[in-house]
C-alpha cells in the first residue's frame, strides 16, 4: 500500500506553498525525509495524502554570510554542514552536532531544517542551534517571517509549524567575533542507536580569565529544548576555573529535569553524566575561544 496519494516536487517556494494549502487532505512537506518517511513507514505519523518536496527550492539549498549572520537552509544537507568551512568557522558546535547525526549514507540525504522540524527535545542539530541563539526564517502564503528558534517548539515531536500551512527556510547563527567559541558532544548507546542518551552544546564569550557571556543547552531534559538558564546565570561574569565548575556541579540537580527512560538510562545516571558532558562542551569552547582566530 501507498504511503501518499500524491507527489508534488516543488520549484519555489510559492509553488510549496500552493501545494500544501490545496491538497484534498494532509500534506506534509519533505527534504531528506529521513524522519518521516521511516515514520510513515512505521505507521508513527498520521496518515499524509500529498507530499511537497522542497529540497529543489533554491533559498532552501543556500549556505553563505548574510550581513551579521551566517544562513544555513534547511534543505542543506548535515554533510555539506559538517565539512563546510563556514560553519567551521562561525558555529562549530553546529558542524560537531551534524558530524554525529546518524551515519553517512543518513547524512548524505538528512537536512538540518528536518532535524529541527521534527522538534524531538534531544535533536543534535537542534540542541546545538539553541546553545548558538539561532533564528529561523518560516514562509507561509503571508510572507517570510523570522522567529527564534525556540519558538519552534511546542512538545516532545510537536513543532509550531503548520504542515500544510509554513515551510521552514533556513536558521541565521550570528557570526562569531573575537573570545567567542562553541561546543558540542553527546553520549549514545554503543550499539548505534539513534536517540543519544545526552546531548549538550555551549556558546561563549570570553573576557579575560571570566565568562562575559554564555548560552548553554542540554537535550533531552524535558519535553522542549530549553536554554539551561540557571547555568548560564551562574556563570556569567564568574572566573572560569575548577571552583565554578564545582558549583556547576552542585546546581545541575535543580537545573534539568531527566526522567529515567529504557531506551536512554536512569535518571540518576543521567544527571552524573550532565556533570561530564557539561564540563567537557564548556572546556573546549573555553580553549577555542582563545585560541581561534577570527578572519
Amino acid at each position: 500500500m501507498s504511503l501518499w496519494s500524491n507527489y508534488v516536487l516543488a520549484n519555489s517556494l510559492k509553488e510549496a506553498i500552493a501545494a500544501l494549502g490545496a491538497r484534498p487532505g494532509q500534506a506534509c512537506p519533505v527534504a531528506g525525509g529521513t524522519d518521516l518517511l521511516l515514520e510513515l513507514q512505521q505507521g508513527h505519523h498520521i496518515p499524509v495524502h500529498t507530499l511537497v518536496d522542497i529540497s529543489r527550492i533554491p533559498e532552501l539549498g543556500i549556505l553563505e554570510l548574510r550581513g551579521e549572520d551566517l544562513f544555513i537552509g534547511a534543505a542543506v544537507s548535515v554533510r555539506e554542514i559538517t565539512h563546510s568551512p563556514l560553519v567551521l568557522e562561525h558555529a562549530v558546535a553546529v558542524s560537531e552536532a551534524c558530524g554525529l547525526i546518524g551515519g553517512p549514507q543518513v547524512r548524505n540525504t538528512a537536512t538540518l531544517g528536518g532535524n529541527v522540524a521534527h522538534a524531538l527535545p534531544a535533536a543534535d542539530g537542534m540542541i546545538s542551534l539553541v546553545a548558538m541563539g539561532a533564528s529561523v526564517d518560516i514562509a507561509n502564503e503571508e510572507g517570510v517571517r523570522r522567529e527564534p528558534i525556540l519558538k519552534l517548539f511546542v512538545g516532545p515531536g510537536k513543532s509550531a509549524l503548520s504542515s500544510d500551512r509554513d515551510v521552514l527556510v533556513g536558521f541565521h547563527v550570528p557570526l562569531r567575533r573575537p573570545g567567542q567559541a562553541s561546543a558540542f558532544s553527546r553520549v549514545m548507546r554503543p550499539q548505534g542507536v539513534a536517540l543519544p542518551i545526552l546531548n549538550a552544546a555551549a556558546w561563549l564569550e570570553r573576557d579575560g580569565d571570566s565568562i562575559r557571556h554564555i548560552r548553554v543547552a542540554v537535550g533531552p531534559s524535558g519535553p522542549v529544548p530549553i536554554r539551561a538558564t540557571a547555568v548560564e546565570e551562574l556563570l556569567t561574569g564568574r572566573k572560569f576555573d575548577a571552583h565554578i565548575l564545582g558549583r556547576l556541579r552542585e546546581t545541575i540537580p535543580s537545573s534539568f529535569r531527566f526522567r529515567s527512560s529504557a531506551q536512554r538510562g536512569g535518571a540518576e545516571y543521567r544527571y552524573q553524566l550532565c556533570e561530564v558532558l557539561l564540563e567537557e562542551v564548556l572546556n573546549k569552547a573555553w580553549k577555542r575561544a582563545e585560541t581561534v582566530k577570527v578572519s
